[in-house]
């Protein structure tokens, strides 16, 4: 990862900090064009009710609908947090190209366990372990203890 990349993290930690501020959990993702333009954002929305709402899930599915098959394989994620199983592989199913992360899920897991939070539904796994042709880079530790603290102000504040 190139120090000029910082910029696309630090805005998912922005938008982590937008979904903590609504309520919901702190994840926040960026979808980065092969020319560095930001094409689409978003956080978590998971206290609508509906799990599935992850932001990476919901950039797959507008780069699926708004992108030719070579931008979104040229195109980066960039996001607060590890990917999920189920943005995994939404990613890789629609041709994403690389993923930045902030935070890992082994980082995630330990958090919570710290903070006896239950774990969730679905096994953690890295995202090589979900879409392995996906070049993958993270944890990014100039950041990671922002997000850290995003998490335990959710979880010790809400």
């Amino acid at each position: 990862m190139e120090n000029s990349e910082l910029q696309y993290l630090r805005r998912c930690v922005e938008l982590a900090t937008e979904a903590l501020a609504v309520g919901d959990e702190p994840f926040g993702s960026v979808l980065v064009s092969a020319e560095g333009e930001i094409v689409a954002e978003d956080h978590n929305h998971v206290a609508s009710g509906d799990n599935t709402r992850h932001p990476e899930f919901e950039l797959a599915r507008w780069a699926a609908a708004n992108m030719t098959p070579e931008a979104r394989a040229a195109a980066t994620v960039y996001t607060s947090g590890e990917h999920c199983p189920m943005c995994a592989a939404a990613h890789a199913w629609v041709g994403l190209g690389r993923i930045v992360y902030v935070s890992s899920s082994e980082q995630l897991t330990a958090w919570l366990s710290e903070l006896e939070v239950p774990p969730p539904p679905v096994n953690t796994l890295p995202i090589s372990s979900v879409a392995p042709s996906v070049v993958v880079e993270g944890p990014v530790p100039e950041l990671a203890e922002q997000v850290h603290e995003l998490h335990r102000r959710f979880y010790t504040e809400t």
